[in-house]
């Protein structure tokens, strides 16, 4: 799979599980009415994660805001911000993502910001379906609570706990919001993988001499001075010194 269709179906995917969690976070059915002891009824009730509606046989309905939420549950709230923190993950993606595509060229953007920014959309995607299914199973692990709570009260004989809630067709939408969501940060991952230069070419480095040749000439250091000491040696003589105080030394041709 190239790194291209990698990106665009991951960018595909993790669209339709961050527009899944918003449907699902604004849905008013995350918990119906159970109506299996009494199939027909005038009323039937449903609730959401903003407010709670009530549906006559009419057809008329009627919905009702939940106005503070000092009465409500601190799982009931903690189920809202995991929604709403993971929506907000999901659009932060999607915009990392648009400039992060690969068939998308902005300015002189290289291939390694590019899979930066695609890593850190996928992370964000990742964390968003995260939070999605956390929060949708948060919910239902309260509903199945209550349920069973409510059966109980109601085998007990006590009347007045007659409604029952079960999952919403809302708990399946975020699940499955929640799963794409995810899978498509992954897959924003490993398009990250293709993003990256290969290293393949080393460049060589040429070693060049600190200084230019230089000609050395021969002959004694200035200041130096020879010693002076007598030499031991066949025919050799120290010659008398001259008026100007130095000493003349025999050449080779007074041996001959």
């Amino acid at each position: 799979m190239s790194t291209t269709l990698c990106q665009v179906m991951g960018f595909l995917v993790s669209s339709l599980g961050v527009a899944g969690s918003i449907v699902a976070t604004a849905m008013d059915t995350w918990s119906t009415q159970d109506l299996y002891d009494n199939p027909v009824t005038a009323v039937f009730q449903y609730q959401g994660l903003w407010r709670s509606c009530v549906r006559q046989s009419s057809g008329f309905t009627e919905c009702r805001p939940y106005f503070t939420i000092l009465g409500l549950p601190a799982m009931f709230q903690a189920v809202r911000a995991l929604m709403i923190v993971g929506i907000v993950l999901g659009i932060l993606g999607l915009l990392v993502c648009i400039f992060a595509m690969k068939c998308i060229r902005i300015g002189t953007m290289e291939d390694s910001a590019k899979a930066n920014m695609t890593l850190t959309s996928g992370i964000m995607f990742i964390v968003a379906g995260l939070c999605a299914i956390t929060g949708v199973s948060v919910f239902a692990n309260m509903l199945v609570t209550n349920f069973w709570m409510s059966t109980s009260n109601m085998y007990q004989g006590m009347q007045n706990v007659q409604n029952r809630y079960t999952f919403g067709s809302a708990l399946f939408v975020g699940w499955v919001a929640g799963g794409l969501a995810l899978v498509g940060g992954i897959m924003m991952c490993l398009a990250c993988r293709g993003l990256i230069p290969e290293e393949s070419r080393y460049k060589a480095v040429s070693y060049n001499a600190s200084g230019r040749n230089i000609s050395y000439r021969t002959g004694p250091y200035k200041g130096y001075e020879p010693d002076t000491k007598t030499r031991k040696g066949t025919g050799y003589e120290e010659g008398p010194r001259s008026e100007d105080g130095r000493r003349s030394y025999p050449s080779k041709y007074d041996y001959v």
